[in-house]
């Protein structure tokens, strides 16, 4: 059983090395402790150099868990202490967990959070969330996850595990986000939700990074933004992670189309580990539902399915096949339906989804022609007055 030393949930205000000195005491060097636990406390510069000088000397520690840990800290002290910090567990060989979430990090922190990502070859879980990265953060966070896969070796655990939601990652990360992810193919879960990734950076995220990962047991993605453009991308690459047990898309705008590509490629039976499927708030009309309702007859060790705040009625005969599946197995369930929406005819859906891509398209093709003419077209403008002007001024000569 693993030996936990914690310090968790009791709101120190650690700042000084007289401050956690005493709360260190009993954690002597070379202890037998795996777990260390300090969430929940806010730590200063000279309290976290007093830590360090313990927690290098832990050579058995496997998991270390310093989320919220800097609540009302300056935003100056934290690179600091964090240096301090991660430099003491870089040694630890049996170190492969760590929970850093819920620290206000950003472009600051990048150099600690950096050399250590990139360098502790032991790392196999790495819990990241609600840390206020933003796009250019989380670049370098995605970059040094590149460059700790060429610094492992056969001896070294591959990474398993990335949980990096709420970071603002949006889509000027993702082009890093799926180098690193293809970089490591063992990965087995990974969960990034509520990032502000639109459809082009989920589609390079999916077809580029993830599509590698055929170990991927779970993937959450909820609260981005798919469209049809990721919908399309979702479908092409799911085939290819035969041994996922949970997929999260809810309240991405998967779309009725989306959700008809989705579930017509999950009806040909190679996601058969698959448990559980999220696709609330997703505008999923009586069509997608359809395609769906086929899918969960073939996938028989599905156990959730949610479909809540979608655009068909909990009465519709194809909810009423979904249930009657979970039933005549005797396992799994369709969540309780609420927030539905009116159902909108399939013309009306395929008008409205083809008018929002026509859009994309005339504003993409707009700024491209903006960028590539407005300094032709100012100096034609200037050239034409200026003949207008040498002309006026002929004709009072």
């Amino acid at each position: 059983m693993a030996t936990t030393f914690s310090l968790e949930g009791k709101a120190l205000k650690l700042t000084s090395r007289a401050d956690i000195e005493p709360h260190l005491k009993d954690l002597p060097p070379n202890s037998d402790v795996e777990e260390f636990i300090l969430q929940g406390n806010t730590i200063g510069i000279e309290a976290s150099e007093a830590l360090a000088e313990v927690l290098v000397s832990q050579s058995k520690l496997k998991t270390v868990n310093i989320a919220d840990i800097y609540t009302g800290r300056l935003i100056e002290e934290i690179p600091l202490s964090l240096t301090s910090i991660l430099t003491s567990l870089l040694p630890h060989s049996n170190l492969t967990h760590i929970d850093l979430s819920d620290n206000a990090f950003g472009l600051r922190t990048e150099k600690p959070l950096v050399d250590f990502l990139s360098a502790h070859t032991p790392l196999r879980h790495l819990i990241l969330n609600n840390n206020g990265l933003g796009p250019f953060c989380g670049t370098a966070i995605a970059n040094a996850l590149t460059k700790l896969a060429s610094n492992k070796t056969s001896a070294h655990p591959a990474l398993e595990t990335v949980v990096c939601g709420r970071n603002r990652l949006e889509n000027g990360s993702m082009e890093a986000w799926a180098k690193a992810y293809a970089a490591h193919p063992g990965i087995k879960t990974v969960r990034m939700v509520q990032n502000g990734i639109r459809q082009e950076g989920i589609e390079l995220l999916l077809t580029q990074g993830l599509v590698h990962c055929k170990q991927l047991e779970i993937l959450d993605l909820q609260d981005n933004t798919f469209t049809v453009k990721g919908g399309k991308a979702l479908a092409s690459v799911v085939g290819q992670w035969t041994v996922i047990k949970e997929l999260g898309v809810g309240d991405c705008l998967l779309s009725s189309r989306g959700a008809v590509l989705l579930g017509e490629t999950l009806s040909e039976g190679k996601n058969m580990e698959l448990k559980t499927l999220r696709l609330q708030y997703n505008e999923i009309d009586v069509k997608g539902l359809k395609a769906l309702a086929g899918a969960v007859k073939v996938l028989t060790k599905l156990e959730m399915l949610e479909l809540n705040g979608n655009k068909f009625s909990e009465d519709d005969d194809e909810v009423e096949k979904i249930r009657a599946i979970f039933e005549d197995r005797g396992l799994g369930e369709l969540d309780e339906l609420s927030d539905m929406e009116d159902e909108d005819s399939d013309e009306e859906e395929e008008e409205a989804e083809e008018e929002e891509e026509e859009k994309e398209r005339v504003v993409k093709e707009a700024e491209q022609a903006e960028d590539s003419n407005v300094a032709q077209e100012k100096d034609k403008g200037v050239d034409d007055l200026a003949d207008i002007l040498g002309k006026t001024s002929i004709s009072k000569e």
